[in-house]
């Protein structure tokens, strides 16, 4: 039987705010005259329909596509609720990470949503990192140790870089913080398993 903790997604209650884990990971924004838009292109169909429900639940209306090069691209209109968020995250015209950014449970949620990975037999899980923004990877893994999960950061060789996370304590925390995985397979498989 698996119990919901305090500290769960699924404890907390949705706010546009949750979408700074997309950002996190190889999330985008767009500022355009007060207003802003989120967009995140994903590896898997149950990816993006994992993000389009969390931003709905954050009382947003979200779109699925498809990006230039054919993946599942999920994005938000461009809503005046999410200049804030874009003024937190970039730092002129390139993204950056607000200084003492501390991912709550549900902004790690829309992370291991976006861009979480299992490695190994289960016993490590890696969130993702953009590619595009390497200058925010050291400023991440420091905000995920706030967060009280200690990462380490891997680099770009392989399925590209992240902050895995190792052992059976740490795997634990990440979990009661994103709570159970979406009812799809590819899901259940991607997950951390603990």
């Amino acid at each position: 039987m698996n119990q919901l903790s305090f500290f769960s997604a699924e404890a907390v209650p949705p706010a546009v705010s949750d979408l700074s884990g997309l950002l996190a990971a190889q999330g985008q924004v767009s500022v355009t005259a007060g207003r802003a838009r989120v967009s995140v292109v994903v590896d898997a169909p149950w990816r993006a329909e994992a993000v389009a429900e969390l931003i709905e639940e954050a009382g947003l209306v979200a779109e699925i596509a498809r990006s230039d090069e054919g993946s599942p691209l999920v994005r938000t209109a461009s809503v005046p609720e999410l200049a804030a968020l874009a003024a937190q995250w970039t730092k002129g015209a390139v993204k950056a990470v607000p200084a003492g950014w501390i991912p709550d449970s549900r902004a790690l949620r829309a992370w291991a949503l976006a861009a979480g990975r299992s490695e190994g037999e289960g016993d490590r899980f890696v969130l993702g990192l953009d590619p595009h923004a390497p200058d925010t990877h050291p400023v991440l893994a420091q905000s995920l140790m706030r967060a009280g999960i200690a990462p380490t950061l891997i680099g770009t060789r392989g399925a590209g870089p992240g902050l895995r996370i190792a052992g059976h304590k740490r795997l634990m925390r990440l979990v009661e913080n994103i709570g159970q995985a979406p009812d799809r397979e590819e899901a259940r498989e991607a997950w951390p398993q603990v």
